[in-house]
């Protein structure tokens, strides 16, 4: 089985060359100014500058204006939009068709009532990511990269007429489980590769990168 994997959350050049050397498929840049893994669209232009063209760029984004959305693009040449916020059916239609960009909706999960929400974005955006939703009581919750997981079997045996990928707490040693149980064949993580919040560690990135090929 085959699993590709996105690192999230890459702020600093060490990061960004151990995951693309390592071997992910795509890299995450967060614009959203609260995460500690937050960048801005310049230093994201200088983090993706020899990034192959082979790994896909991304791009996350909470509840952003169109103005955000261009400068990063501007800035990073992003490949996919990740919108991790509230974002609407309309207004994931809307950016997909303003940008030309791929568009990935997040979906919060805690429990198997959460998942039909997914069904709303299936015409309009290109792919899904299921992520653990923090509970109300957490707090400085961030929308995504809060190290949590969910009950991975609520993905397993379910068919999506898009891609998807599985987030929420994965690392090294948990993921095989996770691809187990979920079926996914895209698995996203950031604080799992972390030695602290917003400080990615190489040789977790390497780790986790390993672990994938092993399966």
């Amino acid at each position: 089985m085959s699993v590709m994997a996105k690192i999230c959350g890459i702020n600093d050049p060490t990061a960004m060359h151990t995951a693309v050397d390592a071997g992910a498929s795509y890299i995450g840049l967060v614009f959203y100014e609260p995460s500690p893994r937050y960048v801005t669209p310049s230093q994201a232009g200088d983090l993706v500058a020899e990034v192959p063209d082979a790994v896909t760029r991304v791009g996350l984004f909470v509840n952003a204006e169109d103005a955000e959305i261009d400068a990063a693009h501007s800035a990073a040449r992003l490949d996919l939009l990740q919108l991790h916020g509230k974002e609407s059916p309309a207004r994931v239609a809307a950016l997909k068709n303003r940008t030309g960009l791929k568009v990935m909706k997040s979906i919060a999960v805690a429990d198997e009532e959460d998942l039909a929400r997914a069904d709303d974005y299936l015409s309009v955006a290109d792919m899904l990511l299921f992520d653990a939703k923090p509970p109300k009581d957490m707090v400085n919750a961030l929308p995504g990269g809060n190290a949590l997981s969910f009950e991975w079997r609520l993905l397993g045996g379910r068919f999506w007429s898009l891609p998807w990928m599985l987030a929420g707490g994965l690392k090294t040693d948990n993921v095989a489980e996770a691809v187990r149980l979920s079926g996914a064949a895209i698995v996203d993580t950031s604080s799992g590769v972390e030695q602290a919040p917003g400080k990615k560690d190489p040789e977790k990135i390497r780790a986790f990168l390993g672990a994938l090929s092993a399966l």
